[in-house]
């Protein structure tokens, strides 16, 4: 089967609230230091959610300044779990399966984010081999995602993880090669935390970072004004508050909206062909 950028993403892993049953509002941890409405306890609905599982304030959420819910994204993991896993039946009209649903959707959450970045590694990966195990990878993990509730809990997500991961760092390697220059070193004298590669509030706009591994680096507040980001792998890196403005994203890889709606912008930056400018950027 052919997996195509455009069917995979905008068809099934793209968010659809209206089919969902405000599973991201009630499911998750929440902490006000990250942007959210108040701290709460996972399991426990937001505040703002309202008895038809929409948000009282959502269309208000940059301006009351909660970062934390405008830049999170499920991949379409709520709807799927709504849908399909429970077939239409809430957690309001079935409280005895509420916390089983509640743990299903972090594990779906995961298979769907895995499913956003093998399609884009289907895509980039030209090794003939290779895009045959992504494909194969895409069939196992879209069959994992329609498995019954008890199903779904008793995998081993971990292990189908490094699975993936191993596909998606072989092609991330082919990709940033083609851009990354030997004249020019890439983020040299480089600090560590415990999160990875730390760049918290970095002036880096004269640094080479075509081609450059950010995979997981720390990015918060960092000046990328007009940088070219060809080939820059992206996969789990933090860019809250990063300054895009002018830089050139179009070409970046495993770059996702959710990371992007935490940034600066301009008219002037680029974007992959997926995602979308968002709307609090300066024009």
């Amino acid at each position: 089967m052919t997996y195509t950028y455009e069917d995979k993403r905008n068809k099934e892993l793209r968010v659809n609230c209206e089919k969902c049953f405000g599973l991201c509002c009630v499911a998750l941890y929440f902490s006000s230091c990250d942007g959210f409405p108040t701290n709460k306890d996972a399991g426990k609905p937001c505040i703002n959610l309202q008895p038809d599982f929409t948000c009282s304030v959502h269309k208000n959420l940059r301006k009351k300044g909660l970062k934390g819910c405008t830049a999170y994204d499920c991949f379409g993991a709520g709807q799927k779990v709504a849908q399909v896993t429970y077939g239409g039946h809430d957690w309001r009209k079935s409280p005895e399966s509420a916390n089983q649903m509640f743990e299903v959707f972090l594990i779906m959450r995961q298979l769907h984010e895995m499913l956003w970045y093998l399609s884009e590694a289907f895509v980039l990966q030209k090794d003939h081999c290779i895009r045959e195990e992504i494909s194969s990878l895409i069939d196992n993990t879209e069959h994992l995602t329609i498995l019954d509730a008890e199903s779904l809990l008793a995998l081993d997500v971990e292990a189908h993880r490094t699975k993936v991961n191993m596909l998606l760092k072989n092609t991330s390697e082919l990709i940033r090669t083609k851009y990354c220059s030997r004249k020019n070193g890439t983020l040299r004298n480089r600090k560590t935390s415990h999160c990875g590669l730390d760049y918290f509030g970095a002036d880096l706009r004269r640094i080479n970072l075509r081609g450059a591994d950010l995979r997981g680096a720390c990015l918060i507040a960092a000046n990328l004004r007009g940088v070219d980001l060809s080939g820059a792998d992206f996969i789990g890196a933090d860019l809250r508050d990063a300054d895009f403005s002018g830089a050139n994203l179009t070409n970046s890889i495993f770059l996702t909206q959710a990371q992007i709606n935490t940034t600066k912008g301009d008219l002037h930056t680029k974007l992959p062909m997926m995602l979308v400018r968002p709307s609090h950027w300066s024009k």
